[in-house]
């Protein structure tokens, strides 16, 4: 009796541990695919799953936005500068089924993946672009990378560049580009303003011309401006028609004599 006792316990616990194995409990962002003797039935979940014992396996599959951080990648630019570069991107699983059966790991096939596109992408962009047309950078990586895992059942949402990197040498490089640019600029700002006062002098000459009183006028104003500043020594203009108007009066007179 004890024999045949201990027997059906065993039986009982062994069966317990089997049913047990059978079940499986999937959370809301899980699914999990199902092989009966190797071949593909099916993608089970959310909830409670019964698989037959020693027959079905399931392999679990996260649903869940998957962060991963692309380590700092050595790139030569269109224009031969190398920099250091880094990134993350952002996937999920969209299609458990192919996830499983496409790709060995599709975690580490994305991420390496995102690695060799990211040196190709922004190989074949100069510099500048790569500092100052980040967003488009991203946008071409994350077409890249999505064209190219859709195989996988794996979505790529977004992808950031984190840091681009230079040597010493090539950071005061830019910095003397930036300087020497600015520069540029205020030489021809400045170029600019005086080809526009010059056009508004002979504008304000063209209208002053015809009426001499204007002119009187206006070197009144003027000397009046020049008086009114606090200084020991007052320059103002000597009008050349009068000197020539002198010079001719002092011609005559000689020749009269």
């Amino acid at each position: 009796m004890l024999i045949v006792a201990g027997a059906v316990a065993i039986i009982v616990v062994f069966a317990l541990l089997i049913f047990g194995s059978a079940i499986r409990i999937l959370r809301e962002y899980e699914r999990g695919v199902v092989f009966t003797l190797g071949r593909y039935t099916g993608t089970k979940g959310p909830g409670f799953v019964l698989l037959v014992p020693l027959v079905q396996q399931m392999v679990r599959v996260d649903l869940r936005v998957v962060v991963d951080e692309v380590p700092s990648q050595d790139v030569i630019s269109r224009d031969n500068v190398s920099v250091k570069v880094s990134a993350v991107i952002y996937f999920r699983v969209i299609d458990a089924e192919r996830a499983v059966i496409q790709v060995k790991t599709y975690m580490e096939a994305t991420s390496q993946l995102a690695q060799t596109t990211l040196r190709s992408v922004l190989g074949k962009h100069d510099l500048d672009e790569m500092l100052a047309e980040r967003d488009k950078l991203n946008v071409d990586i994350q077409d890249v990378l999505d064209k190219q895992t859709d195989a996988w059942g794996i979505k790529v949402s977004n992808v950031e560049i984190k840091r681009i990197d230079l040597d010493d040498s090539m950071i005061r490089a830019i910095a003397r580009q930036a300087e020497a640019e600015r520069s540029r600029r205020a030489k021809i700002i400045n170029a600019d303003g005086e080809q526009q006062a010059a056009q508004k002098l002979l504008e304000a000459a063209q209208i002053l011309a015809p009426v001499p009183q204007a002119m009187q006028l206006r070197y009144l104003a003027t000397l009046f401006e020049i008086a009114g500043e606090r200084t020991s020594t007052i320059v103002f203009p000597f009008p050349i028609d009068l000197i020539q108007g002198w010079a001719s009066q002092m011609a005559a007179t000689g020749k009269a004599d």
